[in-house]
């Protein structure tokens, strides 16, 4: 059960951020607006929330999830691979320190973007991306089996168009993943009922089952319709703006 979230709000210079996308520059009052009814949402999940004020220094610091990986145990603050997001580490710290005894660390050598970690119950699948180095996979990995949890890493860097493993997977709970076609085939997959997002909806596949709730995109009606006709209870949710800046629905929340 998950009860808490930790998210930040985007900044006036938001749109000044990192990003690969085509999709053109953000509006900073729709995404204020977008990320408040994502609050809102995460709260009808039954999450209370921690909001954080924007960090001007940081444009992508309201993709929170990138600084740290919450386990039921620790805290494990991450070393992220863009060099100008290394700070939004230091300062989320303190508020993690809040909740969490046990904070470690993923040192250099080693990278890591929390975007590329799949939390599957006891299963843990970490992305080795453009981000994330194996050596910091490696890291995560030590600490994780420390905890008794099953580590599977995956190298991403040749998938084309996604920027983090969680860009094209998600966990749904009960042993079931949703998979761009780009990761279906994986072997790391064997035993997961897979749900494929439609080829036109890749982005959709960057959905966030908290509790009873799946958060899901709005626009991409197959994918909606596949998760439906399962019996999932959906928040739809626009997150254009967002899209913009190469950011999805895990990104914006750090939950535990």
């Amino acid at each position: 059960m998950i009860t808490h979230a930790i998210v930040r709000k985007p900044g006036i210079n938001f749109a000044d951020g990192l990003t690969t996308s085509s999709l053109g520059r953000p509006n900073y009052k729709t995404a204020l607006q977008q990320h408040e009814k994502y609050c809102l949402a995460l709260q009808r999940c039954g999450l209370s929330l921690t909001i954080l004020e924007p960090d001007l220094d940081f444009p992508d610091s309201t993709f929170v999830e990138d600084t740290a990986v919450l386990t039921s145990r620790s805290a494990i603050l991450t070393n992220p691979g863009a060099l100008n997001r290394v700070g939004e580490v230091t300062a989320i710290r303190p508020v993690l320190s809040r909740y969490y005894s046990q904070i470690y660390t993923i040192d250099e050598p080693g990278t890591l973007d929390g975007g590329d970690i799949c939390e599957a119950d006891d299963d843990y699948f970490i992305g080795i991306s453009g981000r994330t180095n194996a050596c910091g996979a490696e890291q995560l990995g030590r600490l994780l089996e420390q905890e008794h949890y099953r580590v599977q890493l995956l190298d991403i860097r040749s998938v084309p168009g996604i920027l983090h493993l969680k860009s094209g997977l998600a966990y749904l709970g009960e042993k079931r993943l949703v998979v761009i076609d780009a990761l279906a085939d994986r072997p790391e997959f064997n035993g997961f009922d897979l749900v494929h997002a439609p080829p036109t909806e890749d982005y959709a596949a960057n959905c966030v089952r908290i509790n009873n709730y799946v958060l899901l995109a709005a626009g991409f009606p197959g994918l909606q319709a596949k998760l439906e006709n399962a019996g999932y209870s959906l928040i739809v949710l626009n997150v254009s703006e967002f899209q913009k800046m190469d950011g999805g629905l895990s990104c914006l929340s750090l939950r535990f």
